[in-house]
């Protein structure tokens, strides 16, 4: 791999304002990508469309590289790191909540591979998608609601049709398979209410049994709906979205830690610990640090 280039060009700086921040958001970007000096993570599925240039991806079992002209779709809960960015770079995209991406159609394989860490890629692109990811970059951030309404549906459908034409799946187990024909089934409804629950309660003391009561199911049937549809657990969507909102916190609040896992919707420190400590392999003490003498 080419060393990486953070001394040379922009560096990414996540904040509580920005993806990691806001985890039941949906954001659009268009931008000239920054690298990023360290792994980072967010609770959403990550649209990303290379207009020109280059970048490269860490990913948690493989490394990828994105040309002008490609597109990827990934689940942004694997910790990743952006670290080549060509000086010509722009890309466009989006981070699409759980709650937008199953109300989507889509191949009823693909959410199980992306939530085990799979990165499906496709070159079937044409110049109307330089066009369209910048209006609709442009819709999303002009204070119109009908215009950003408009660029969101437009681009679900644009995230749809990326499946019904030929893609790969990017993954240490499958690297550089193809795919062409799969069933497309229609989102749950279950799983959109439960999601829809998470997202407006994630910093609320809730459990498993207070998200199926909320999608009327019963807490068995919720728990095996939600991880046949996800591969993971309620609970560890639950916690990824705390810790998405901690991480953002521990890079730019200087509040103790025990207020960011009180503010992060974490019970205990204890708690705030373990699970912060599975998902960045050091504590969030240790992580702060880092931040601070890289930044």
């Amino acid at each position: 791999m080419a060393k990486s280039k953070i001394a040379e060009g922009a560096i990414y700086q996540p904040g509580a304002s920005s993806i990691e921040g806001l985890p039941t958001t949906l954001q659009l970007f268009h931008t000239h990508p920054p690298i990023m000096p360290r792994p980072h993570w967010h609770a959403q599925v990550e649209v990303n469309y290379v207009i020109a240039g280059s970048v490269h991806y860490r990913m948690g079992d493989h490394d990828l590289r994105l040309n002008a002209g490609q597109m990827c779709l990934f689940w942004g809960g694997q910790p990743h790191q952006m670290d080549e960015s060509s000086d010509d770079s722009l890309y466009a995209g989006a981070h699409l909540p759980l709650v937008y991406f199953f109300r989507m159609r889509l191949p009823t394989a693909v959410s199980n591979m992306l939530m085990s860490g799979a990165t499906m890629l496709t070159s079937q692109t044409d110049n109307a998608d330089d066009e369209n990811f910048v209006r609709w970059f442009r819709y999303a951030t002009s204070g119109d609601t009908l215009k950003a309404q408009n660029a969101v549906e437009e681009l679900l459908l644009r995230v749809e049709r990326m499946f019904l034409e030929p893609y790969s799946i990017v993954s240490s187990a499958t690297e550089g398979k193809r795919m062409e024909d799969d069933e497309v089934t229609a989102p749950s409804i279950g799983v959109v209410r439960m999601c829809d629950y998470i997202a407006a309660n994630f910093l609320e003391d809730i459990d498993a049994a207070d998200i199926a009561r909320a999608a009327n199911l019963h807490p068995k049937y919720a728990m095996n709906l939600f991880r046949k549809s996800t591969g993971m657990t309620l609970i560890k969507y639950l916690t990824l979205l705390r810790l998405s909102r901690a991480q953002a916190m521990l890079m730019n609040c200087t509040v103790n830690i025990l207020q960011v896992a009180m503010e992060s919707g974490f019970g205990s420190v204890s708690a705030f610990n373990k699970a912060f400590r599975q998902v960045a392999g050091m504590s969030p003490s240790d992580f702060r640090r880092d931040v601070r003498v890289t930044n």
